[in-house]
């Protein structure tokens, strides 16, 4: 069914949902995975927290000429992280609830990432709507034009569009000073994570629980991984995160953000003094896959390798 979706590159699909949209996901990336379309499953957190994650990471894909990257998210509405999916540039998330609307959106907006909702969209119909999604090239008659070819002057138009909706916000000010996280850990002090050299950190809030942590340059993070899906904001400084389950390795600097589902084991490297706001759902856990020692000698070999 996704001939036309892939017959000029192949696709690849990032993929996410809340708890109220997690069945309807997990039946459309089998449906995908059917199709012989690449699918990156994040599983499960709050509709905000996966779909910026999903919106993150269309935003910064590589598209090369081999390869397409689209979203497809779910939540109880399909409104919820569409919104978030947006605020990131290059990102045209749209919610379908039928298969004409998918239709619309391809033509119109180029959508690239695909809301539904697992609350009132059966399996069957988001197949429809997911297939549509896939099929629909961008400007391609659609039920908004009649099912007619669109004139020459609304496809002029369309194109300038994909130029110009990116720019929008890109000047705004976001000087530190005005950063509200930033402001949180002022005149804030910092308790010693005694079970990392190098750590410290302060909790600001509970359930969903929120906390300010600094590390000195250098030090290291041992494979470990959480019970609770969280995400992380770098306030200054540089770090590396790799994703050992995932085996994927992302290099954070001044205002990067990243997301990390629950369960992946992750290992961390901090090259200067770095702050960070991190944020999760749930009580604080940590459990270590492997010792301090262990983890530095992986580190240092990576880095000599220049391997993620």
């Amino acid at each position: 069914m996704a001939d036309s979706a892939t017959a000029s590159s192949p696709l690849k699909v990032i993929a996410g949902a809340d708890s109220f949209g997690a069945e309807l996901k997990d039946a459309m990336v089998s449906h995908l995975r059917s199709l012989n379309i690449e699918v990156e499953d994040l599983g499960i957190t709050s509709y905000y927290n996966i779909g910026a994650e999903v919106g993150r990471r269309v935003s910064s894909a590589t598209t090369s000429p081999s390869v397409e990257t689209r979203g497809l998210l779910a939540c109880g509405t399909g409104v919820g992280v569409g919104i978030f999916a947006n605020k990131f540039p290059g990102v045209f998330a749209t919610t379908c609830l039928t298969p004409d609307e998918a239709r619309n959106n391809r033509s119109i907006n180029n959508c690239n990432v695909l809301a539904l909702s697992g609350m009132s969209t059966s399996a069957d119909t988001a197949k429809e709507i997911v297939d549509t999604w896939l099929n629909t090239p961008f400007k391609a008659p659609c039920p908004a034009s009649k099912s007619q070819p669109w004139p020459e002057e609304i496809s002029n138009f369309f194109d300038e569009s994909m130029n110009e909706m990116p720019k929008i916000g890109a000047s705004e000010n976001t000087q530190a000073e005005t950063c509200a996280v930033c402001c949180l850990v002022k005149n804030r002090e910092l308790n010693p994570i005694d079970i990392i050299p190098g750590g410290s950190m302060k909790i600001l809030r509970e359930s969903p629980t929120s906390a300010i942590i600094k590390f000195k340059a250098g030090s290291v993070e041992p494979a470990h991984h959480h019970t609770f899906g969280h995400c992380l904001l770098v306030m200054k400084g540089k770090k590396s995160v790799w994703n050992l389950s995932k085996k994927e390795r992302y290099d954070l600097g001044d205002g990067d953000y990243l997301f990390t589902p629950a369960g992946d084991v992750h290992r961390v490297k901090y090259y200067e003094d770095t702050e960070f706001f991190l944020k999760w759902d749930g009580k604080w856990d940590m459990f270590f896959d492997e010792d301090l020692e262990t983890a530095k000698i992986a580190i240092k070999k990576e880095l000599a390798n220049g391997s993620g």
